[in-house]
Order: structure tokens, then sequence, then C-alpha cells
């Protein structure tokens, strides 16, 4: 494992791969950590690939730098996160990819700063967050699936995650993925990544920014003014959803009109935690976005 300090933070990451090697960012996702790229990544580097996988802000060793730093989850702040870790890694031009908060962050780096970015993948589409839409109800169906969020928005919710944080988040392995017949020692190697001081805060934070309950960090205003204008993705682009992903049933293909450049869109058959859970199609939808840099 390295370190390396990128903006307000010191990034934990794992590096595989040759140094001089094509740059790609594998970005995990909530409540998951780098392990999700296990079976990844031998498929990358065995073309070449420099495969970058940090822990992102409020999980494992990833640290804040100082303990002024607004502890906020919002989606400015994970894609800002992201540029200020291939600035400091000298990258050039990478290839983003993730799920979950991972595309998250991926999809908003490559919808701010394409010029810093060779191409994108994302599972769910186009996954930046129409905060505003969020302050507003959708079908009870939709509501169901993210309960945990409206149970984030409450001290009571806090609590519980803070206290149970372990067996609330394996629940939601599994309901995600229902499929996915995961064993202890899989969740164990990366449940540790919830002890991270800033876990709590970080999460919660999230899910009542996303939902348009509180402010975010000042420091992220002019991004989110951005965000808000629903910018469209410009750079190369393989999309991804998982066939029983219990988080988006009806798919994100009608999301096409927000990719600008050359765009797929794939359907696997897998759960939420789609690189662990089908590592060859993440693997190769990479590999896709590679071959169209060439």
């Amino acid at each position: 494992m390295d370190h390396v300090d990128a903006g307000v933070l010191s990034v934990a990451y794992l590096q595989d791969g040759p140094p001089d090697g094509w740059p790609v960012v594998l970005s995990h996702g909530f409540p998951y950590d780098v392990h999700a790229y296990d079976q990844v990544v031998p498929a990358l580097t065995a073309h070449g690939a420099r495969v970058i996988r940090p822990y992102l802000r409020g999980f494992g060793p990833t640290r804040f730098r100082s303990a002024a730093t607004v502890r906020s989850g919002q989606q400015a702040a994970l894609g800002s996160d992201l540029i200020a870790l291939a600035d400091a890694l000298r990258l050039d031009r990478p290839i983003v990819a993730g799920y979950d908060w991972g595309g998250l962050a991926s999809c908003v780096a490559a919808a701010l700063w394409p010029q810093r970015v060779a191409g994108l993948v994302s599972l769910a589409g186009y996954d930046i967050i129409d905060v505003e839409r969020q302050r507003h109800a959708f079908d009870p169906a939709v509501e169901h699936a993210v309960w945990y969020q409206h149970l984030f928005q409450t001290e009571r919710g806090r609590e519980g995650l803070a206290a149970h944080r372990r067996e609330l988040c394996r629940m939601l392995w599994r309901q995600w993925s229902p499929r996915w017949a995961f064993d202890d020692e899989t969740f164990a190697r990366t449940a540790g990544s919830f002890d991270n001081p800033d876990f709590v805060d970080v999460v919660v934070h999230a899910y009542r920014h996303a939902l348009g309950q509180v402010t975010g960090d000042p420091a992220y205003d002019d991004l989110e003014t951005r965000l808000a204008g629903r910018p469209k993705i410009t750079v190369p682009a393989v999309t991804l959803d998982g066939a029983t992903d219990t988080l988006k049933p009806r798919g994100t293909a009608d999301h096409a009109p927000m990719f600008a450049a050359r765009h797929e869109h794939r359907r696997v058959d897998a759960g939420h935690n789609l690189p662990q859970e089908a590592p060859a199609a993440f693997a190769d939808a990479v590999l896709t976005v590679r071959a169209w840099q060439r």
C-alpha cells in the first residue's frame, strides 16, 4: 500500500502493473473498498495497465490532512478527490472507472475536467446526482430500495451506522446483489475499511447532501453549481447496468443522451457490486475504452 498527499486528503492506494503503463483509476463505492477490484486488476495489468485503486475519503487508511476540513461526502468533493489524486501521481489522462460512489466520482471528474480524463467506465450510466430532483418523492418502489438513505437523514440513523456498521453494510451487500454468494472472509476483507474515524460523518453527509437536506462544503459551491446544470460527458464512455441490481431495477440505458462522445451501454448478469461479481465484464469495459483511445 502507498500513500500520497492529494488535495485535502492523505490518500491510501494500491498500485499494480508497470510504472510506465497506461493509467487507470478504479474507484470503489459505499459500502465497499479497493478489494472489489481484486479480480479486475490482473486482466488490466496483463494488457499493460498501471492500475491505481484509492481508498475513498472516509474509508480504510485514507485520512483528512486537516481537522478543520469539512467531512463532506458530496459529489463535487469525490470528483475533486479523484482529480487531485491524478495530479499528485502525475497520471497523464487516466481512464477513470467506478461504481456507486466511485462511479459518481468518475462521472463528475469526466464531466468537469474532460481535459484530464481519457475515458470513463461507469455503473448506472450518467451517475451525477440531480440534487434538486432528489428533494422530491419518487415511485414507492424506488423509495423502498433506498431505505438506508432515509435512515441516514436522522440522528437515529447516524447512531445506528456508528454502532452497527458491519451488520448494516452486510445487509446492503445482500440486498443489492441478491444472487452473489459472498462468504465471511470476503466481507471481512473489506469491513475493516468501515473503521475509518471519518466513515460515519462522511457517509451521513453524503446522503443528507444528496437528498438536499444539508449544505455542502463551501469549497465546492462553484462545482456543485456546474453539476446542477447537468453537464454532458464528452469523453468516450462505456456504461454498465447489473441485471439484478436492486438499486437500478429499470436500468439506465435511457441515460445515453448525456454522453456526447463515443458511448456504449451494456447489461451484465450481476448485481450492484458488479466488479466483484463479474470482474471479466468490468475489465472488458475498461479495455474497450482503452482500445477506443488508441
